[in-house]
């Protein structure tokens, strides 16, 4: 049966009145949503456009590395060749189509909608690239789904979305939106939206982030009295204290500020963050046993990752305390530079020329310079 690609030609989106376009009866208490797209022809950026008349949220446009590629050209030969090498080797990275670097952090979002066209009753494969690479992030999430196609069947997309992006709460069913529905747009995202599961807003703070030397990494917090007091106090402005290394195993020094105490006899692991004597921060990347009051714990990094993180052996290292992450970049548009090999990258996918001492992605790697 002859299937029409999405990517056979840029179609004309017959878009509705402005009337049609009410705002959905998303929940008010919704936690913030990511919208993440790639468009080939415009289409999928059209119903982008009308998702963001209907509800609030920031958006992610996910571009190939390589531009001015023609898809369907020779017979849907390329983009043919792009969903044979992924569905032969789906666990490696190699398999998938370079993307320009993403800067836009997963850590703030509670809800994420992805926006994909349908390449040959597949998911387009440069979205597989970012699902890929970025969907283990999305776990504990609440995603939902909208795909454009001109007729084919969307089944296939939506288990390459759930192949792709794991352990998260999917909202509801997808969206399938096609030549046939597509001047309806409008209304069938509004019906749809309204039978979504978002997630709520947060009423507690559970993660902080430490800065050092630039780079930040995120602390996921326990539920405890100091931890409430901690964030209470950055929610008032961020906190820089002076730390040095000790013992092999750790970095601490004074908050300039006391905590209510809850101490155990603890062993710190390398990752912990310690309240000591109620007015004393420590951050191990070794082990020791003493009475502490737990704080939480840095997500992500190896023993040598934190060794290099921490700047373990160093003095007054300057370490600051805030409720967002400082370094990931707020532009949601992706880097423009290009993406040569063994270029280097923050943790956050910005561009290093010129990378000081740290943990950085080279080649798609976690790297210590």
């Amino acid at each position: 049966m002859k299937q029409i690609l999405l990517f056979l030609a840029t179609m004309l989106f017959c878009c509705c009145s402005s009337d049609s376009e009410v705002m959905a009866e998303v929940p008010e208490n919704a936690g913030k949503t990511l919208v993440v797209y790639y468009s080939y022809t415009g289409n999928c950026r059209d119903i982008v456009n009308i998702l963001t008349n209907q509800i609030n949220a920031e958006v992610l446009e996910i571009q190939p590395a390589e531009k001015g590629l023609r898809y369907e050209a020779n017979g849907y030969a390329l983009g043919t060749q792009l969903l044979n090498a992924i569905k032969a080797n789906p666990n490696n990275a190699s398999s998938y189509p370079a993307i320009d670097p993403v800067t836009t952090s997963l850590t703030d979002y509670q809800n994420i909608i992805i926006v994909t066209p349908l390449w040959w009753s597949q998911m387009a494969a440069i979205m597989q690239t970012y699902l890929f690479n970025y969907g283990p992030q999305m776990a504990g999430k609440h995603v939902g789904l909208i795909v454009s196609s001109a007729s084919s069947g969307i089944s296939q997309v939506v288990a390459d979305a759930k192949r792709l992006v794991h352990n998260a709460t999917w909202m509801g069913d997808a969206l399938w939106i096609n030549n046939s529905n597509r001047s309806n747009a409008s209304s069938l995202v509004q019906s749809w939206l309204k039978k979504m599961n978002f997630a709520e807003n947060k009423t507690t703070m559970d993660k902080i982030y430490i800065t050092i030397n630039g780079q930040s990494q995120s602390v996921t917090l326990v539920e405890n009295a100091a931890t409430k007091a901690l964030v209470e106090k950055l929610q008032q402005a961020p906190v820089t204290v002076t730390l040095n290394s000790s013992g092999g195993f750790e970095i601490w020094g004074a908050l300039g500020f006391s905590l209510p105490t809850n101490d155990q006899q603890i062993t710190a692991q390398p990752g912990d963050v310690i309240l000591y004597n109620g007015s004393n921060i420590c951050m191990f990347y070794g082990s020791n046993s003493w009475s502490y009051t737990r704080l939480g714990k840095i997500e992500g990094l190896s023993e040598s990752e934190l060794r290099s993180f921490l700047k373990a052996g160093e003095s007054n290292i300057s370490v600051t305390l805030s409720l967002t992450n400082a370094t990931a970049m707020r532009s949601l548009t992706p880097d423009p530079s290009p993406r040569g090999e063994g270029s280097i990258y923050s943790l956050n996918g910005q561009r290093m020329p010129n990378p000081s001492h740290g943990i950085y992605i080279k080649n798609g790697k976690k790297v210590i310079l």
